[in-house]
């Protein structure tokens, strides 16, 4: 079964916040909501060992899905390809899924009453195409594919560094499939982060 992803290359990523508008206009993204969402880690640390980075999240695809196991009426499922993703029709608008991501990346569309989140954008994959996020990168920063298929253009950018450089976000258990390529050149990487001060798009790392 293919683990169909986003690997995201921090080393590049400007935090432009690209992706996010091509997210929005690509899914018309309710106003107020994003499925992707670009967050500022830090700055962090001490002169002259500070880390600062742009940290983009999504669904993260996860082995063991939370939000599917917890939803009621199966209306969070996994599709023919494994990709996670939400039926509206059968969403009650309970909102365990939500509760359950670990990463916060499932939004509430108050206007239909159900859960949105990260399709990575199967209108556009089902047609050869790449996710909204991943064409619109300025950067080059983010790659779309399946992370068993060495000739994949995740499994490409992967192999091209360390495994010390390859992150994921704080595993809870669900095995998150996403990938984050950051190096020593940008600082140290937090596998996981909150919003803080009330600003959305601010983040730092969370102490044990």
């Amino acid at each position: 079964m293919a683990r169909n992803c986003i690997v995201v290359n921090l080393d590049r990523c400007t935090g432009c916040f690209g992706c996010e508008v091509a997210c929005k206009m690509e899914n018309d993204v309710a106003l107020g909501q994003r499925w992707s969402k670009v967050f500022t880690v830090g700055p962090v640390g001490e002169y002259p060992d500070m880390t600062r980075y742009a940290l983009p999240t999504m669904c993260q695809q996860c082995e063991d899905a939370p939000c599917v196991s917890v939803c009621p009426t199966g209306a969070s499922y996994r599709d023919k390809d494994n990709v996670v993703l939400v039926n509206k029709e059968q969403c009650i608008g309970c909102k365990y899924c939500m509760m359950a991501c670990p990463y916060g990346v499932r939004s509430w569309n108050a206007d239909e009453g159900c859960v949105e989140k990260c399709t990575l954008c199967g209108q556009l994959t089902s047609q050869g195409k790449q996710p909204a996020c991943v064409k619109s990168c300025a950067a080059g920063a983010r790659f779309y594919g399946d992370l068993d298929d060495p000739e994949s253009a995740v499994s490409k950018e992967l192999a091209k560094y360390d495994e010390k450089d390859i992150h994921v976000l704080r595993d809870a258990g669900n095995k998150p499939a996403t990938r984050y390529i950051m190096t020593d050149m940008i600082g140290t990487w937090y596998d996981r982060v909150e919003p803080r001060g009330g600003h959305q798009t601010a983040a730092y790392p969370v102490e044990d």
